[in-house]
């Protein structure tokens, strides 16, 4: 999603993005570079910086002092703060809340019961509130149904998305079709939070695969990069590639975007203008 408002906005505006850079290997505000890695950014940011590095990418666990920092340094036009909607030190002009088709925040419990940072009641803070990961074909008795149970405030947007992959295999070098495979060994290796939708979309593919899954943000042993190696074929996540892609040879991933259900794409776009033109 941060990836997608970067879209909506880096051709009108001049955009920041901070996040807290979740396990990376360094400490205290950084701004990314030609030097920066995935160590010293963590992969999300990494990734971001990779695809967009004409927007400037900062990480801080400090979220007040990044903001700060990126005022002082850049002076953006608007700063993208990713998953930060917890911090309470922050006021934020506009919140986007994501909320995962099949496991609405609604339905959840909190830490460590369940995966909630935040109290349920909070939601009333955000502008909009998008149900991700939905099915492509959900219809408008499906999305009445998720309406009712989240119930949204009368000043609230409720949006529904969904993930659309790559139909092409990326590495560094080349785009390949699901047919390069043919009559070779595939290992898919995720160290993502929720893989089923992408094991999911591979197998209707018809691409037969072992399965090699580690926790969200890994990062692979020396021990575990000289295993992965052996393998005939790699396919893996954005994400993960951006850890990998140094040391595995024939890698492979699958770009993955949000793609918004009928015209809400167009209302997203509608709140992000007036709050641009509102300058909050």
């Amino acid at each position: 999603m941060t990836e997608y408002l970067i879209g909506q906005l880096k051709n009108d505006h001049k955009v920041a993005v901070l996040s807290r850079g979740y396990k990376r290997k360094s400490t205290g505000f950084l701004l990314a570079d030609e030097q920066s890695s995935v160590e010293s950014l963590g992969d999300e940011p990494y990734q971001i910086h990779n695809k967009f590095p004409k927007i400037a990418v900062a990480v801080d666990a400090d979220r007040r002092n990044g903001i700060a920092l990126l005022e002082k340094q850049i002076k953006p036009d608007v700063i993208l703060l990713d998953d930060a909607f917890q911090h309470r030190k922050v006021k934020a002009g506009l919140n986007i809340l994501l909320t995962a088709y099949g496991k609405l925040y609604c339905d959840d419990w909190y830490l460590p019961t369940g995966n909630l940072r935040d109290s349920k009641r909070e939601a009333k803070r955000a502008d909009v509130i998008v149900v991700t990961k939905c099915p492509s074909n959900i219809s408008n008795e499906q999305q009445k149904q998720l309406r009712d149970k989240i119930r949204p405030n009368a000043n609230q947007q409720l949006l529904f998305s969904c993930l659309v992959n790559d139909a092409g295999f990326h590495s560094r070098k080349e785009v390949v079709d699901i047919s390069a495979f043919k009559g070779k060994k595939v290992s898919l290796v995720t160290g993502i939070a929720d893989s089923q939708p992408l094991k999911t979309y591979l197998e209707g593919r018809g691409l037969a695969f072992e399965h090699l899954s580690y926790t969200d943000h890994h990062f692979f042993t020396t021990k575990e990069l000289v295993y992965l190696n052996s393998k005939e074929v790699v396919i893996t996540t954005e994400k993960d590639f951006m850890r990998l892609k140094e040391h595995i040879g024939a890698l492979y991933y699958i770009p993955v975007r949000h793609e918004f259900v009928g015209d809400d794409g167009a209302q997203l776009a509608n709140v992000v203008t007036t709050f641009m033109k509102q300058g909050i």
